[in-house]
C-alpha cells in the first residue's frame, strides 16, 4: 500500500449495502456475489481519503494480493513508507492498496478495480516468475479501527518460482517463508494476514 496524500480520492462503498448483502466477520469466498453489487455502476464513489479513514459508514475497497510458490508464501514487515500508519512494524502477506480516482478515469466499477490492482502490484513489487492470479474471496474485519473502514478483495498469485522483489522500502525483511513455519507465528502478523492463513493457506478455518 503505497504512501499517498490524505487528499487522494479513494473508492468507497456504503457499509449499509454490505449489511444488506450480508455482513460477515473474517473471510468470505463469495467475492463475486458481493462485488457484482458493490462495484455496480452508481454504487461506489470516490472520496478524499482524509474524510473516510475513520468513517465506518463507508468501506474502502482494497486489493490484497498473496503470493504463493509451492508450500511457501511471500511475507514482509510493514515499514514507515507504507500508507497505513496503524499497521507499521507488523508482518504481512498481502500487497495492495486503495483504488484511486485516477484509476480508469474515476469510474467506480470492477474494471477500475482491476486496473488499480495491476497498478499497485507494479508499484510495490517486481514479479520475476510465471504465474496465475485469481480472486479467492473478501476480508471484512470489524474488530479493529483499521478493519472497520476497509474491505479487502483477496487474490492468490500462484508462482512457478519464489521470485518477488519489493520496489518500495516499506516492504522490509521480504522473503518467501514455508507455511509450516507460519503456523506458530500468526500473532506477529496483521489481522488480514492472520485471516488469510486460517481461511485458505493453512487448510482450515
Amino acid at each position: 500500500m503505497s504512501q499517498s496524500s490524505h487528499s487522494e480520492r479513494v473508492l468507497v462503498v456504503p457499509a449499509a449495502e454490505l449489511d444488506r448483502l450480508g455482513r460477515f466477520q473474517g473471510f468470505s469466498d463469495e467475492a463475486e456475489r458481493y462485488l457484482s453489487t458493490l462495484l455496480a455502476p452508481g454504487m461506489g464513489a470516490f472520496r478524499p481519503r482524509s474524510e473516510v479513514e475513520e468513517d465506518p459508514s463507508l468501506k474502502q475497497i482494497i486489493p490484497y494480493v498473496v503470493f504463493r510458490s509451492g508450500d511457501s508464501v511471500f511475507c514482509y514487515t510493514r515499514g514507515k513508507s507504507q500508507g497505513e500508519a496503524r499497521l507499521h512494524r507488523l508482518r504481512s502477506l498481502g500487497v495492495g492498496g486503495h483504488v484511486a480516482e485516477d484509476d480508469a478515469d474515476g469510474r467506480a466499477t470492477l474494471d477500475a478495480y482491476e486496473i488499480a490492482l495491476r497498478r499497485e502490484l507494479d508499484e510495490e513489487v517486481a514479479v520475476d516468475s510465471d504465474g496465475t492470479i485469481r480472486r479467492v474471496g473478501l476480508i471484512n474485519d470489524d474488530s479493529t479501527p483499521v478493519g472497520q473502514v476497509h474491505l479487502g478483495v483477496v487474490h492468490l498469485y500462484e508462482l512457478a518460482r519464489p521470485a518477488v522483489t519489493p520496489r518500495e522500502d516499506g516492504l522490509a525483511e521480504p522473503g518467501f517463508v514455508p507455511l509450516a513455519e507460519l503456523r506458530d507465528q500468526a500473532e506477529r502478523f496483521e489481522t488480514w494476514s492472520q485471516i488469510c492463513l486460517r481461511a485458505f493457506l493453512l487448510g482450515h478455518r
